[in-house]
């Protein structure tokens, strides 16, 4: 990756982390309203890097959450 991928990638990444810990989902808005004054170019990048790390997140917890349903059911299954 370049400068701008490398350092909006880990923006994200630490954002991401500080939404859990504060409990505000939408903080990472709040972040890129900061970052679009300051830098649309850079703004840009960030917003991709959330949503991809985003979107990552939810999709392996529905894939761990239908592993878990199913590991459960075969688990009460008769043999």
């Amino acid at each position: 990756m370049g400068t701008l991928e490398d350092l909006t990638d880990a923006l994200a990444r630490d954002v991401i982390a500080a939404m859990d810990e504060i409990g505000d989902d939408r903080f990472f808005e709040k972040v890129s309203k900061l970052l679009l004054d300051m830098s649309p170019t850079t703004q840009e990048a960030y917003m991709t890097a959330i949503r991809v790390r985003l979107a990552e997140r939810r999709a392996r917890k529905y894939v761990e959450d239908a592993l878990h349903a199913a590991r459960a059911a075969k688990a009460k299954a008769p043999e």
